[in-house]
């Protein structure tokens, strides 16, 4: 493996439950990787029942809990790797690597604005539980398609102290339109110095542009088609203002500073 802190364990399949028509929460046991897992970190999955496909699945973890050993990760279906996934059940076992990636870095005490569109809820809800336990001042906004899709919003309004706006393209929740219309509205309110968002790149580099108009620090959690996982075959390269990245070690998470967007 490249990196030697990385952990390779089988994983036992807790749950893999459906929350919206292509989204799905599954529970893994995996007690070394679930411990030492950072906020905005991934893993690495072996599709259970795929083992003619050697490449692995990167999944961003949403939350986890040392104490039973899990974690947890939202993921949306999108290919015949996921389609596969939404049919595994509870007993089945999994080859995790992880935790692989960087983290978010917030400044100490900072007033913090999460901005996550669909899935990218996921890699943001660790961080949002870091902020609200130190007690600074948060403000998290979602976005989704529908209200449903909003699969995420009860856990993060659950949170102490954290404020949380929903904004839906079809208008059935919170918001009418995109997210970035409330991400906006906060920024302009003065109240936040940090920002971190996770979402479609379309989406993610408007709220970066926002931010550096306002000269707010910004960090960005990036998706990228990844084959390897552990920064060997370079299939995930981010264009960087010091050149070329790898998604999967050099990031996910960038300074939307230093990306070079498209």
């Amino acid at each position: 493996m490249a990196d030697s802190k990385l952990i390779e364990e089988r994983a036992l399949v807790v749950s893999n439950e459906q929350v919206d028509k292509r989204l799905y929460f599954t529970v893994l046991e995996s007690p070394q990787i679930a411990a030492a897992l950072c906020p905005g970190q991934f893993v690495h999955m072996q599709i259970p029942g795929m083992p003619d496909k050697i490449l692995r699945r990167p999944f961003s973890v949403y939350a986890t809990d040392p104490g039973s050993g899990t974690l947890k990760i939202l993921y949306q279906v999108v290919g015949s790797g996921t389609e596969v996934l939404s049919n595994v059940v509870a007993g089945a076992h999994s080859s995790l690597i992880g935790p692989v990636g960087n983290t978010w870095t917030p400044p100490a005490g900072a007033r913090a604005l999460l901005v996550g569109g669909g899935v990218g809820a996921a890699p943001l809800f660790m961080l949002a539980q870091q902020l609200s336990e130190a007690g600074s001042g948060l403000c998290v906004v979602l976005g989704a398609q529908t209200k449903d899709a909003l699969v995420a919003y009860d856990d993060y309004c659950a949170l102490p102290g954290v404020r949380v706006v929903a904004a839906t393209d079809d208008g059935s929740f919170g918001h009418a339109g995109f997210c970035t219309q409330p991400a906006q509205e906060a920024m302009d309110s003065g109240e936040f110095d940090y920002v971190a968002a996770c979402g479609p790149d379309p989406l993610i580099r408007i709220v970066a542009g926002m931010a550096a108009d306002r000269s707010l620090p910004c960090q960005v959690s990036l998706e990228r088609r990844m084959a390897c996982g552990v920064g060997a075959c370079l299939s995930c390269v981010v264009d960087t203002v010091h050149g070329k990245k790898r998604c999967c070690v050099d990031g996910p998470v960038f300074e939307a500073s230093e990306v070079v967007w498209q």
